[in-house]
């Protein structure tokens, strides 16, 4: 029971003299006032940075700049070996519509050099093709080709021919023979695709969690690589290593990335987590604990080093997890959404996400997953990769996709403010990352102005609400108290407040709303906010502003405007300039698309799309929503055109503050699945244990023969008129597996969440019926599930389909 709200049939005298108390509200106090350092240039060894057409891409040891101005990408990770390359236009369309600007990919060397004496580069290997999409969609491609890849990928993605012959992951000269001539046939593909030939390609990760200081190893093999992709022609901008885990590599060759996963399914580990650093501001310190085999933050490593002369980027911040037998967490929207805040909160300066795409291994003998047996340290799923990521295994959008989306509008509408600012820490810190009662904020300024980052969600832990907050800043010369009054955070709250921001040359003093993007509509520039969870939203500005809409009071000198929903509201000086600015409250920000469509003659307009569907760029440019009901309803600003088409019938319906409505209606489409029991479940033999912590071991081949199977037949012509069928099964048990005859198509392990399995990538295998083999989870089993989720046991086991149905995704497409 929190003290701010007592229960009143219970309340001590003392509590109630407490809480009359003006001592109780907390203020929150930030020095921010001497500016960041001068930024410096020239520290590192990278290479040609200049476009064709004279554009710039250049790094300080504080942010990344192109053509003088700072910017702060969003990138995401999409293998393209892991996705059927039929869609990846449409994939690539979603990340761009998620405020993603930079593709990252592992080249995954053994997708393409199965044998010594041939490489594969066709169909979903196609390297060249998936570097050229994303050009055509203006996306920046950052490559990741090893040679040593992990991706919990067989050997790390080192082909087999390779591990048998030679010592790996050193100058071993065999080794780096194979590595050459690898490294070789990569930049064939990326070859006219660089920086400086007018390409897309800014920068190469060389190798990936290297931390080796054996013979033939350590700083002299990353630098040697690095040699050699060079002497190919990897002539680029960025060169960067993973930075975690002990890392080693030579100074002021690379630029080492970071990251940060909210749970550890590699962990040994059978109980719920320690509270993770994901959740806590980090002043100073870039690695983070949990990530590798690293148990805690590090300062002594090549990565802490380097930061001296090296900006603080992100490559591996998960945008889910993988699933790993032993231990499968179940992860929430806000886990990943609140860790965002809190990395970018902490000086962030490049946003990498792995993986934004999820995806599934390709075929091959033998199978190319991870596992124990072939002496890696985890057991995973033989094709699934859908790690609970932003955008699913089958193309689809998880729910925190809603929930990250308007940060990183943010980010890519502001990031030249942002990135050069600096961390400044609060009198006030948690002791550790299991002090959950001191309130998580940090301040990102330039001495001026800046933003106020708060989180208080700790995945799988209690926070207490903090009531009667403000926030005290001290900036060069001035202090500034906000909100107007004490406000309450409550539990799971996170959010970034603006503190002198600049609307069009009319000072935004602060606001409890946050920025989320700028659009250009026929009366010029027009920022856009979104709402804090319960805070009301105040912007402040000068009395002397002339405001019209919102309602307004001034107090102490100053102008408080609090706006509506969907309300353009308008802001004016005596000097003539003016501003506007529209607000939108934080369940509309999650439904917000940016969109920018093409218009006659080649002309564009960015508009602002609200809907629950998943809404994205056509190929095209045009706009594409799907959804699963075939009723459609969004909202659009500006207004659509006269000259826009629909693939249905459109209605415009009555407007919602500055948004017009539209809504239309699919042909719905009933699909009936004939589902019947192939075979019955059997009695799972007793689990496998490994290593000294006695961790479960993934069931061997032969223990499948107790996996119950069930018969799907899927009804003809069921793709007809839509753009994708999903089988949705709900399940209970260890492992599933999906086969078309004896051919498996996909697996995955048993997390509690409905197992939703995309049909188009399957067409040609739907005149026979599928199986779906449930391997039986024993209660005796001490493999990690999350708590909310554990099966019903009878017998000593659990494998059961509860439900198993064919849902239609629908496509509305204006061009």
């Amino acid at each position: 029971m929190s003290l701010f709200k007592p229960n009143r049939y219970a309340v001590s005298m003392a509590a109630l003299l407490l809480m009359a108390s003006p001592s109780l509200a907390e203020t929150y106090r930030v020095d921010a006032a001497t500016p960041p350092e001068a930024p410096r240039e020239g520290l590192l060894n990278l290479g040609s940075n200049t476009a064709p057409d004279g554009r710039v891409l250049s790094v300080n040891n504080r942010y990344l700049m192109l053509n003088n101005q700072p910017v702060l990408p969003v990138m995401g990770e999409f293998h393209y070996t892991r996705f059927p390359e039929a869609y990846w236009e449409e994939q690539l369309l979603k990340m761009k519509a998620a405020g993603v600007n930079v593709i990252a990919t592992y080249v995954i060397w053994q997708h393409h050099q199965e044998q010594p004496d041939s490489f594969n580069w066709s169909g979903n290997r196609d390297l060249r093709r998936f570097i050229q999409l994303a050009q055509k969609h203006d996306l920046y491609v950052y490559l990741r080709p090893g040679p040593w890849a992990h991706a919990e990928v067989r050997f790390g993605g080192v082909p087999d021919w390779v591990v048998h012959a030679v010592p790996t992951r050193g100058n071993d000269p065999t080794y780096l023979s194979y590595v050459d001539r690898y490294f070789g046939e990569v930049f064939k593909q990326a070859e006219g695709l660089l920086w400086k030939d007018g390409g897309p390609i800014i920068g190469i990760q060389i190798e990936n969690e290297y931390n080796r200081t054996g013979p033939l190893q350590g700083r002299e093999h990353i630098g040697r690589l690095k040699d050699m992709m060079i002497a190919h022609g990897f002539d680029l901008p960025l060169y960067t290593v993973t930075g975690w885990d002990n890392a080693v590599f030579p100074r002021g060759e690379v630029i080492p990335v970071f990251g940060s996963y909210v749970d550890e399914p590699w962990s040994a580990s059978g109980v719920m987590m320690p509270p993770k650093s994901s959740f806590v501001f980090q002043f100073g310190v870039r690695n983070e604990q949990g990530l590798g085999a690293q148990g805690r933050t590090s300062t002594q490593d090549d990565g802490a080093r380097d930061a001296d002369i090296t900006p603080f980027f992100g490559a591996e911040y998960g945008g889910g997890v993988p699933q790993m037998y032993r231990r499968r967490p179940l992860i929430a929207p806000d886990d990943i959404a609140d860790m965002l805040v809190t990395k970018v909160g902490s000086g962030v300066n490049l946003m990498g996400y792995y993986m934004f795409q999820g995806g599934q291994n390709p075929a091959g003998t033998p199978y190319r997953h991870e596992s124990i047996a072939t002496g890696s340290p985890n057991d995973v799923p033989y094709f699934g990769y859908d790690f609970q990521a932003p955008l699913a295994q089958y193309g689809h959008a998880h729910p925190v996709l809603n929930r990250i989306r308007p940060v990183h509008y943010f980010l890519q509408a502001f990031g030249d403010r942002l990135a050069p600012m600096t961390v400044y820490a609060p009198d006030q810190l948690p002791k550790d990352t299991a002090d959950l009662e001191t309130l998580r904020w940090a301040f990102r300024g330039d001495g001026q102005s800046g933003f106020v980052f708060v989180n208080n969600h700790v995945r799988e832990y209690e926070t207490p609400a903090h009531a009667d907050t403000r926030f005290n800043v001290v900036l060069a010369g001035k202090t500034l108290t906000l909100p107007s009054k004490g406000v309450t955070v409550e539990k799971g709250d996170a959010f970034i407040w603006p503190v002198h921001f600049d609307l069009a040359g009319i000072d935004l003093k602060w606001a409890t709303a946050q920025p989320v993007t700028q659009i250009r509509d026929s009366e010029g520039e027009l920022f856009v906010f979104s709402g804090t969870a319960k805070i009301a939203p105040e912007f402040v500005f000068d009395r002397a502003i002339t405001v019209r809409g919102g309602t307004q009071k001034t107090v102490d000198g100053q102008k408080i405007v609090t706006p509506r929903s969907g309300e353009i509201v308008t802001l004016s000086d005596a000097s003539g300039k003016r501003s506007r600015f529209l607000y939108l409250e934080a369940a509309q920000a999650d439904r917000l698309a940016v969109i920018e469509m093409e218009g006659p003659n080649n002309q564009s307009q960015t508009r602002l799309i609200l809907s629950d569907a998943h809404a994205f760029g056509s190929p095209e440019g045009g706009l594409s929503l799907r959804q699963t009901s075939p009723d459609f309803a969004f909202a659009a600003y500006p207004a659509l055109g006269a000259q826009v088409t629909s693939s249905l019938a459109l209605k415009r319906g009555k407007a919602q503050g500055v948004f017009a409505t539209y809504s239309a209606r699919a042909a719905e489409v009933s699909l009936e699945p004939e589902v019947s029991v192939l075979r019955p479940v059997g009695k799972a033999p007793p689990l496998k244990l490994h290593g000294p912590r006695n961790t479960p071991v993934a069931p061997v081949p032969e223990s499948f023969a107790a996996a119950g199977a069930w018969k799907i037949k899927v009804p003809q012509d069921a793709l007809k008129g839509v753009s994708d069928v999903y089988m949705d099964v709900a399940y209970e048990g260890d492992v599933a597996r999906l086969f078309s005859g004896p051919e498996m198509l996909d697996d995955e392990y048993f997390i509690g969440r409905t197992w939703r399995i995309g049909l188009k990538r399957y067409a040609d295998k739907l005149d026979q019926p599928l199986t779906v083999t449930i391997m039986p989870l024993r209660e005796d089993s001490t493999v990690y599930l999350d708590p909310s989720v554990k099966p019903q046991f009878e017998d000593g086991q659990v494998a059961r389909i509860k439900d198993l149905r064919l849902v239609p995704e629908y496509d509305l497409t204006l061009r």
